[in-house]
């Protein structure tokens, strides 16, 4: 049942229940009232002949007088006077017309006054004259309590009428809008979170539209983020694997190569007993072999942390600066892990281990340090990543490298911070920190 119709059947349900409240307290009253009405009217009727029954005890012809009594009683509104005697004499009540229509009989029975009667006998000078029957009429009583309820009426139904109109147009018209509000919702449901919601609106609904539009620009922002960090990853792959295939194509098949035709010149000088000179092709096989290695240790280094999955993320990280400590030892390394920086998942783990890699990289290839010191700690639910040195920063006309810029979209993919800077004095700083209940997956690289 929609809103408007809960409103409408509401607003009955009170009318009804008002209305029989005050019936039952108009059906109280009017008993009780025409009750009283008619004892009143009988007696005082009763004391009126009595009284004009002692002035005719000096008349000499009663006849007429009594005639006139009951003549008097003419057009009364609620009694019925008959003389019973020499002569029959009436008095009838009037009539009332009904203003509305004709009391129902339902509604008499309700009010259950039915008519009352008494006689009073005539006795001048010891001689029986007659009796005066005087019967009381609720009909006319009953009638103006019926018009008063009838006209009562009228005001509460014209008042319902025009709630129930006002109700049907107006909360319609409120209601409108949450129409296109759904509508808008759908819409964004469907993905097209650029739906905007217009127009003038009560203050309450429209409350509710400037949340729901600011909702939807959030969420178009989020999506246009989402995709170029999906565009920014593929671009991210797609580098990757070309610097794999760069890699195979110039250090691993020129060996292979090699190792071809070394294996190949053996054969034919073990064949021809030419053992001493079959050695040293075996022997640049072995070279060649140990280069490529070499090369595919790197490579899957930069694939995949080494260490990470068989020790976790410190022996990850210590083989990461002791990969850089043989290269370059003239550089002073610091490394710091706070205890409890393990079990953060693969996850983040992964991310760690690249913050770490990408900043000890730039450092040694760029900044020409004397020191670099990397720091791991927990803060709360956070883990802190922080690589500093004292190198030479990185200027101010500079943009964003493309390790740098490839590290910033990672981290905000697992949901964390990076930030960087140079030094007050000199160097430069790296700090991230991660949610180290992160379990968005990283697109594979």
């Amino acid at each position: 049942m929609s809103l408007r119709s809960r409103l409408i059947g509401l607003v009955c349900l009170a009318l009804l229940v008002s209305l029989a409240l005050g019936g039952a307290i108009a059906w109280v009253n009017a008993s009780r009232s025409v009750r009283t009405e008619m004892r009143s009217a009988l007696l005082v009727a009763r004391q009126t002949v009595e009284a004009a029954i002692d002035e005719l005890q000096n008349t000499s012809e009663p006849s007429g007088k009594v005639d006139e009594l009951v003549a008097s009683f003419e057009g009364n509104r609620h009694l019925r006077v008959r003389f019973i005697g020499e002569a029959q004499a009436v008095a009838t009540p009037v009539v009332e017309t009904p203003a509305f229509a004709a009391v129902p009989g339902w509604f008499v029975r309700l009010v259950g006054v039915s008519p009352a009667t008494e006689r009073v006998a005539i006795n001048l000078g010891g001689r029986d004259y007659g009796t005066i029957a005087i019967e009381t009429d609720p009909h006319n009583e009953i009638l103006e309590v019926w018009n008063e309820l009838t006209q009562s009426l009228v005001a509460p139904a014209v008042f319902c009428g025009l709630t129930i109109l006002l109700i049907y147009v107006f909360v319609g018209r409120a209601l409108r809008p949450l129409g296109a509000l759904a509508l808008a919702m759908g819409q964004v449901g469907d993905g097209r979170y650029r739906t905007h919601v217009g127009g003038r609106l009560a203050p309450e609904l429209s409350r509710l539209r400037d949340s729901f539009n600011a909702m939807a620009l959030r969420l178009a922002e989020a999506d246009a983020e989402n995709r170029r960090l999906h565009e920014q990853l593929l671009n991210l792959q797609e580098q990757e694997r070309a610097d794999l295939a760069r890699d195979l194509h110039d250090e691993v098949s020129p060996f292979l190569f090699a190792i071809n035709i070394d294996a190949a010149a053996a054969a034919r000088l073990l064949e021809a007993g030419g053992t001493a000179a079959a050695e040293g092709h075996v022997q640049s096989i072995t070279e060649a072999v140990r280069h490529m290695q070499r090369q595919v240790r790197r490579m899957l280094g930069r694939l995949r942390p080494i260490g990470l999955a068989e020790f976790g993320v410190q022996e990850a990280i210590e083989n990461t600066v002791a990969f850089w400590r043989r290269r370059r030892p003239d550089i002073r390394y610091q490394l710091a892990i706070a205890t409890g920086c393990e079990g953060f998942g693969e996850l983040v783990g992964t991310t760690v281990c690249r913050i770490v890699q990408e900043c000890l990289s730039n450092a040694v290839r760029h900044a020409d340090p004397g020191s670099i010191a990397v720091s791991i700690e927990r803060d709360g639910e956070d883990v802190k990543v922080e690589v500093t040195d004292d190198g030479r920063g990185r200027s101010g006309s500079s943009g964003l490298g493309y390790g740098l810029l490839g590290l910033s979209e990672r981290v905000r993919a697992v949901g964390g911070k990076l930030n960087f800077a140079n030094g007050s004095d000199k160097g430069f700083a790296v700090t991230a920190v991660l949610p180290c209940s992160a379990s968005t997956p990283v697109p594979a690289s």
